[in-house]
């Protein structure tokens, strides 16, 4: 259910989307200490919550906050170039995480990979997501086409994967905690309530629980269920996107 590897390539995708493979798990992805250089530098400028799961911290703003609401929809695009750039400042010197994801998704499929269109406009990618200890990322799953039900990009989709590389981890807790069967959108919402999620508790023992090491890269199926265990002390620190397949032919696409 979980593939190990030092080195990405289109073979692991391909398993990942055919769902011979629940994660990957890219160890060294970056060097550990520069991922703690990396998370320092990112969270010693702040951070904000998301608006619609204010428990859990960001830098950028996701899709998923814009709910196909008009004027959130306008904010998210017209702060994508403006996010992308405040990644890379909080980076600099070094090469933010998530451009070197994208040039490494870029030269191992064999279709190339870009950065998303959604309406005719560049798609932001790079959310850096905060954790607070003690607060568990409730269970759930992520769906294009349900966060962007008139469009057909997202409606194409054969297959979608959530992305993450750890810059910081609390020593105890905040473990991904992945469940193999999907709930329809239908099942989802009548379970979740009028929270963001559900509690982990009521969906079972998960089929994997991974603790992820500062530096590693973390792929996985985000139309399956999941969810982050409360951590015990320290924040915990992760740039994130979605990639994107619609077959071996077209190339793959990203995210946040």
């Amino acid at each position: 259910m979980i593939i190990e590897t030092n080195c990405l390539d289109a073979t692991c995708i391909e398993k990942l989307a055919n769902q011979k493979a629940l994660a990957i798990r890219v160890k060294n992805f970056i060097p550990s200490d520069l991922a703690m250089q990396l998370g320092e530098k990112i969270l010693g400028q702040g951070f904000e919550h998301y608006l619609n799961a204010p428990s859990v911290g960001r830098i950028g703003m996701a899709f998923y906050e814009a709910e196909n609401k008009p004027l959130r929809m306008v904010d998210y695009f017209e702060s994508v170039f403006k996010n992308i750039e405040d990644l890379r400042q909080r980076c600099s010197p070094y090469q933010a995480p998530i451009d070197t994801l994208r040039c490494v998704l870029d030269e191992i499929w064999p279709a190339g990979a870009q950065l998303e269109t959604l309406y005719g406009k560049k798609m932001y990618v790079g959310l850096s997501r905060v954790v607070r200890p003690g607060v568990t990322f409730l269970a759930h799953h992520d769906i294009f086409a349900k966060d962007a039900p008139d469009s057909f990009r997202a409606k194409s989709l054969l297959a979608q994967f959530a992305a993450n590389v750890y810059l910081a981890m609390p020593n105890q807790g905040g473990a991904l905690q992945l469940w193999k069967d999907e709930l329809s959108p239908e099942e989802f919402d009548a379970m979740r309530g009028d929270n963001y999620g559900i509690e982990p508790s009521l969906l079972g023992k998960p089929t994997l629980e991974i603790q992820p090491e500062i530096g590693e890269l973390l792929l996985f199926n985000s139309r399956c269920m999941h969810s982050v265990s409360a951590g015990a002390d320290d924040l915990r620190l992760s740039l994130s996107c979605f990639i994107g397949y619609r077959g071996s032919a077209n190339p793959l696409s990203f995210w946040s």
